[in-house]
């Protein structure tokens, strides 16, 4: 990490790591932990978790890109999670997304210009009794239609 400030963690997500540096399956632990906290898993966050693991920096990158649940770019302040699901998706999830592409001017996987709104698309939140279903910095929005989406969205800008 020479030539840049070196990446701090909180003393609790270090008391974590300590915690679990000899436990076996410990990687995926930390990985979780850190992004709870960080957000995502940056290069220089993979690259502080292989050293204090002692774990080779490529097995960390292999795992940190291998599971879709770890971020690798920071989110927005609003993380917007769209259900993909097959209930969600019957129902018109793909609507929804195309609705907040339009309002927003980002796909999945982006992060809007002034760092405000991200977008993801999962797999299940859990409610499909409300198909289709989207999530903004947690709160949960059932039973959406793309006409919803706008004012929606107004909510949190």
């Amino acid at each position: 990490m020479s030539e840049r400030e070196e990446l701090k963690f909180s003393d609790s997500l270090m008391a974590f790591i300590n915690e679990w540096k000899e436990k076996p399956g410990n990687l995926i632990m930390v990985l979780h932990k850190v992004q709870g906290e960080v957000g995502y898993i940056s290069r220089e966050a993979a690259e502080k978790v292989s050293q204090l693991l002692d774990i080779p920096l490529a097995k960390v990158w292999g795992v940190v890109t291998f599971y879709h649940f770890f971020k690798l770019t920071k989110p927005g302040e609003h993380n917007i999670a769209v259900c993909l699901g097959t209930a969600c998706y019957l129902k018109g999830g793909d609507k929804v997304v195309e609705a907040i592409n339009k309002e927003l001017g980002i796909d999945v996987g982006q992060v809007t210009e002034d760092g405000k709104f991200s977008l993801e698309a999962v797999r299940c939140v859990g409610c499909c009794g409300l198909a289709p279903v989207m999530t903004i910095s947690g709160e949960v929005f059932g039973k959406l239609t793309k006409e919803a989406v706008p004012g929606i969205l107004a909510k949190f800008a």
